[in-house]
């Protein structure tokens, strides 16, 4: 899609996404496939273009491949998890765990392998959309935000602040998984569970990528490299949000 094409009004109102691909075909294929069914489509082949495609208009999802020319994806992965960032899936011909690892400890929010069925993408996208919408279906009457052990943590604003009044950067897949610990504190959940609770009941992500998540929040709850365990590893059982939690509007 060219980048420069001026929207229809409905196509303004769309969601936006942004296909970052230095294969054309690839482009094309995956651009025309997300248009036919519904979303604002932009592309681009390299970090440069990116930038400039965003400049003139905000993503709502970067769609990334990792192996581009001049700064790779995950570099680019890197600089774009912020809290007001766009949400991420990675596209990758390199299809290890290995390789997923990295790019979910970056911060990327889904990762599919290449060569993905476009039909596949379509539901990761709309799965990866649909968590960062606000507010969720049918959870309009819930309190605006939870505090346990000093932190905060917005359900609007998906902000989370330390006990110290610091904003800590969490990509939507650190929310979704820290939400769901939230709504159901002192309780072991397994990794099954996390999985549906945090991406919903038809998520077909693997059980690592749980892991890796909770290996970044519990760095990231580490106030001032304290120690304190806030999510508690319960062996052949899954994982224990250890504070009390209390609703505030």
């Amino acid at each position: 899609m060219d980048t420069e094409t001026v929207m229809s009004p409905q196509a303004e109102a769309a969601e936006h996404i942004l296909v970052v691909d230095d294969d054309p075909g690839i482009r094309d294929v995956v651009s025309e496939f997300l248009e036919r069914h519904g979303y604002a489509v932009d592309t681009a082949a390299d970090g440069r273009e990116m930038e400039r495609a965003i400049s003139r208009r905000a993503p709502d999802l970067v769609v990334l491949d990792v192996m581009l020319p001049g700064e790779d994806g995950l570099a680019i992965c890197r600089r774009l998890s912020t809290p007001d960032g766009p949400a991420i899936i990675m596209l990758s011909a390199m299809g290890e765990e290995t390789d997923r690892i990295v790019g979910l400890e970056l911060g990327a929010d889904d990762y599919v392998p290449k060569p993905c069925n476009p039909r596949e993408l379509l539901a990761r996208v709309r799965a990866v959309l649909r968590r960062r919408r606000e507010p969720r279906a049918g959870e309009e009457n819930l309190d605006a935000a939870c505090e346990f052990a000093g932190w905060r943590l917005d359900l609007v604003r998906h902000e989370l602040r330390s006990p110290d009044g610091v904003v800590v950067n969490l990509s939507s897949g650190e929310f979704s998984l820290l939400r769901a610990f939230v709504e159901r504190p002192q309780r072991v959940l397994t990794r099954d569970q996390l999985l549906e609770y945090a991406r919903g009941p038809q998520s077909d992500a693997f059980d690592r990528a749980i892991d890796v998540q909770i290996s970044r929040l519990r760095r990231k709850l580490d106030h001032g490299g304290e120690g304190v365990e806030l999510i508690r590893t319960v062996r052949n059982e899954g994982y224990l949000f250890t504070p009390k939690v209390s609703r505030t509007p």
